[in-house]
């Protein structure tokens, strides 16, 4: 489905506040149906699935080393976990149904507890089915605030998402059909940026946490109204902050924005006839003087230096529509074999540097992810480029990454285009 002017106005998006955990523990997390109000206000809602009665689900809000206790309850009618996306904690916390841990059966719980070592801007999803049940709105943002945050006045999450919707609100009910499968993946009808009720006003200094939380959906940004600079990728914070120029999230990718405001901050979504409104932050009335101090960059946590003989392994994806053959026995394969296999993909030992060879031989994007690590992307003269843990690869495009194989345990390696990951495009590693 195409997205037409309608669907993209930004005086007709219903925009909502999301809902916020304050600091105890352990945190209640009940994954259960919803209705929510996803069309204008005065049309039609949407059931779906969310977190604690809402969609996106609470804010969890901690600090850097802080811990983080839940106790989740599952209330869906059918199985799920919760993945927390980005972080750099213990495997058997991430999440992933068939690897770490068993799905939890409605009626059932979990406990995840875990520390959250590093700053940055995170979130939270279901990992099982979550080709359906991520598009049902079964996600919520992870903030882990710096242990002294930037000097801001307002700091605010951004989360992008788009839906199939019918004309009524009804959510459309072709989950898992193959077209969308061999394709792109689950593309909406509707999209728009979720942003809290709040007034900014110009010349305040704001932090924008920026989340592609779709299941298919690589979503061009352009931001205006706001003198910014990205700061942060993935929740690791760039070296020096970058200025700020459209860009492209694929699905799970996070930037971090801080800037101050000139003008209505307008969210775009760039087409080549014009840009689309996503959402905006409106200007109140009271101007302040903006900050004479400019945009510094992040604190940073320590992370691992890469070897100067890594290990040099190919992902190479395969499959889908227009992909041509291979020898997987699904849609999509990694290297010929699709789905999880019973051995891992590689095998490393804790501290192992690998240079990873990506390769797309596909007619489709296709959003890389690696549990538990952040990787560098690495930049055209070889060398280390930025931190990430989603990587963006168009058709026919190779990248590399370096990674450091540092937190052991068994991690899955898969597309983010949801429908990709449940028709072959995934595999695991293991570190000791």
């Amino acid at each position: 489905m195409s997205l037409n002017r309608r669907q993209f106005l930004a005086s007709t998006l219903a925009v909502t506040a999301l809902p916020r955990f304050a600091l105890a523990a352990p945190h209640p997390l009940r994954a259960e149906p919803v209705v929510s109000q996803i069309l204008d206000a005065g049309e039609g809602q949407t059931a779906g699935f969310g977190f604690n009665g809402s969609t996106p689900g609470p804010e969890l809000r901690l600090r850097a080393g802080e811990r983080l206790s839940v106790a989740f309850e599952n209330n869906l009618p059918d199985p799920t976990a919760v993945h927390w996306h980005g972080i750099r904690i213990a495997n058997a916390m991430d999440g992933v149904p068939g690897l770490t841990q068993e799905a939890v059966a409605p009626g059932g719980t979990f406990d995840y507890d875990f520390v959250a070592p590093d700053a940055g801007t995170y979130w939270y999803h279901s990992h099982h089915q979550s080709w359906e049940q991520v598009a049902r709105g079964l996600y919520g943002p992870l903030i882990v605030e710096e242990a002294t945050p930037p000097d801001v006045d307002h700091d605010i999450t951004v989360i992008l998402d788009d839906w199939r919707l019918e004309p009524s609100g009804k959510m459309a009910g072709d989950f898992g059909n193959m077209h969308d499968f061999a394709h792109a993946g689950r593309l909406g009808n509707f999209a728009k940026a979720i942003l809290p009720e709040i007034t900014v006003n110009r010349g305040q200094r704001l932090r924008l946490r920026i989340i592609n939380t779709a299941t298919a959906r690589v979503f061009p940004l352009a931001l205006d109204g706001i003198a910014g600079r990205v700061v942060a990728l993935d929740g690791r914070p760039l070296p020096e902050p970058r200025d700020l120029s459209q860009v492209s999230l694929s699905p799970a990718q996070r930037i971090d924005v801080i800037g101050d405001v000139t003008d209505t901050v307008r969210f775009l979504f760039p087409t080549p006839e014009e840009a689309f409104v996503m959402g905006t932050l409106e200007p109140g009335q009271d101007p302040v003087t903006p900050r004479e101090a400019p945009v510094a960059a992040l604190p940073d946590s320590p992370r691992p230096t890469p070897s100067d003989s890594p290990r040099a392994l190919t992902l190479r994806m395969q499959g889908g529509a227009m992909g041509g053959q291979h020898a997987g026995d699904d849609i999509w394969s990694f290297n010929g074999v699709s789905g999880l296999p019973d051995s891992p993909w590689a095998s490393f030992d804790r501290g192992e540097t690998a240079r990873l060879r990506l390769v797309n031989d596909t007619a489709f994007p296709h959003g890389i992810h690696l549990h538990g690590h952040h990787f560098h992307e690495v930049n055209e003269d070889g060398s280390p480029g930025d931190l990430r843990d989603t990587t963006l690869l168009m058709r026919g495009e190779t990248r590399e990454i370096l990674v450091v194989f540092d937190n052991p345990g068994k991690w899955l390696l898969h597309c983010h285009m949801l429908g990709h990951q449940a028709s072959g495009m995934k595999t695991w590693v293991e570190v000791a």
